[in-house]
């Protein structure tokens, strides 16, 4: 049972730290100064997949939860105002790496998709 779920949350890093190599070349900047930090580029992007992959693991499910009237009130739109701040949150923790409200935007609804064809493929 646990040898599953640890696999299953590998899995799920793998899969955000791909697409936060996606959302951060396309439609974020990293810092020529942050060189230093990240001596090897997949570092950069396996460390963003893990924060990403630890926020919809910890933090979204109690947003979520506590949002619950707003997503109803809004036919499930704000979830997608909650995917933008979790992906807002990723940046801010990752230094080096900057990206404005419209790319986070886009950033979100890439690594929805993602996690949704990976909770298929998982369940």
């Amino acid at each position: 049972m646990i040898k599953r779920q640890l696999f299953a949350f590998i899995l799920r890093w793998l899969a955000s730290s791909i697409g936060m190599y996606f959302c951060i070349t396309w439609l974020g900047t990293i810092n020529p100064d942050s060189s230093s930090i990240y001596k090897y580029a997949w570092v950069l992007f396996a460390i963003a997949g893990l924060i990403f992959s630890l926020i919809n693991s910890v933090i979204k499910p109690l947003v979520k939860m506590l949002a619950l009237p707003l997503a109803i009130l809004t036919m499930g739109l704000s979830t997608i105002i909650i995917n933008t701040v979790m992906v807002i949150l990723t940046i801010y923790l990752l230094p080096g790496v900057e990206m404005d409200i419209w790319g986070a935007v886009l950033s979100s609804i890439i690594m929805s998709v993602i996690n949704a064809v990976m909770n298929f493929l998982i369940n």
